[in-house]
């Protein structure tokens, strides 16, 4: 077999694998989109010994098959219309991810592009030594962060069980500038904007960037300012875009902060539902489910482009 033949018939099952790996991976999105559209009905005779299973106190062997169909025998939007129509309380737990995830990513990324271009344009060892604690607290897994998080939240009075009285007296001020729902949404957005995540891998983009940019600029009379949002901002266009969706998806499916740090479920966001659905629910659960990944996947849609290109180069300069 010559060196050609073998090179394509590598190319072959290459792409077998992958198309195979694709497969896999989309297979539970179009599951869930197809379930979306099925009655309740079909869904127990599709899932019913799998829901009976998850019931029971007693984990045992499913001896039934379980009916995995890509298209539902009868169309209906029933289920669609509970959820956006009919039950406002999903609406609302929507709108309490956007108004807790948007702001997150927002201000997370405006953080990381000032202090990663800290980090990178003058390095020292004190900047070294702080950006080594970056590191420290990224690979700490969040289990062990919250219990430091809680505790100082608690001091500023913003967990809604907190007590005024072990309170700092900063928190009796935060308390009468800010309601209960504003204080309870400020505890897990305030943690989350100063994750090093972002800025650590933002600001390794950053050092790649070749020191002469900066010096023609500077010869050219360039500050500081400009050297940020005319030079490093547009080199690093792709690697912001491609931390910020990763930041969005992150955050937008949070489970563990919601369920700490706010103990009125009503601010609940969509992804604890999720988290705590049912068997009796689950025909809403896949319509919720589709609605629930509409965000990112229109994320992902308009900064395709953007993504690949962050993976491919760091600071426009090929990696």
């Amino acid at each position: 077999m010559t060196l050609k033949k073998k090179e394509h018939l590598l190319n072959i099952i290459i792409t077998v694998f992958a198309c195979i790996a694709a497969i896999m991976f989309l297979m539970p999105t179009v599951l869930t989109l197809a379930n979306s559209f099925m009655t309740s009905s079909e869904i127990s005779a599709n899932y019913g010994a799998m829901l009976e299973n998850m019931t029971d106190d007693k984990k045992t062997f499913i001896s039934e098959n379980v009916n995995l169909k890509f298209l539902p025998d009868k169309v209906t939007f029933d289920q669609y219309k509970n959820v956006l129509l009919k039950n406002p309380d999903y609406l609302l737990k929507f709108w309490n991810s956007v108004i807790l995830t948007v702001p997150i990513t927002l201000f997370q990324m405006l953080l990381a592009i000032l202090t990663s271009y800290g980090f990178s344009r003058y390095p020292n060892k004190f900047k070294s030594i702080v950006f080594f604690a970056y590191i420290i607290l990224m690979i700490m897994p969040y289990q062990v962060t919250i219990v430091p998080n809680y505790l100082v939240l608690d001091k500023l009075g913003m967990i809604d069980t907190a007590d005024p009285e072990k309170s700092w007296a900063i928190a009796l001020k935060i308390q009468e500038l800010l309601s209960a729902t504003t204080r309870s949404r400020l505890a897990i957005i305030l943690p989350a904007i100063f994750s090093p995540f972002s800025i650590f891998l933002l600001t390794k983009v950053m050092r790649r960037i070749p020191v002469s940019y900066v010096e023609a600029a500077k010869l050219d009379g360039a500050s500081e300012l400009q050297i940020l949002t005319k030079i490093y901002t547009p080199l690093c266009k792709g690697a912001i875009v491609s931390i910020t969706m990763l930041v969005f998806i992150d955050y937008w499916n949070m489970v563990e902060q919601p369920l700490v740090l706010m103990k009125d479920s009503y601010l609940h966001p969509l992804s604890v539902f999720l988290s705590q659905i049912s068997t009796g629910d689950i025909g809403l659960a896949f319509a919720v489910g589709v609605v629930y990944m509409v965000p990112t996947i229109l994320m992902f849609l308009y900064g395709e482009d953007h993504l690949i290109e962050g993976i491919t180069y760091s600071g426009g300069i090929k990696g």
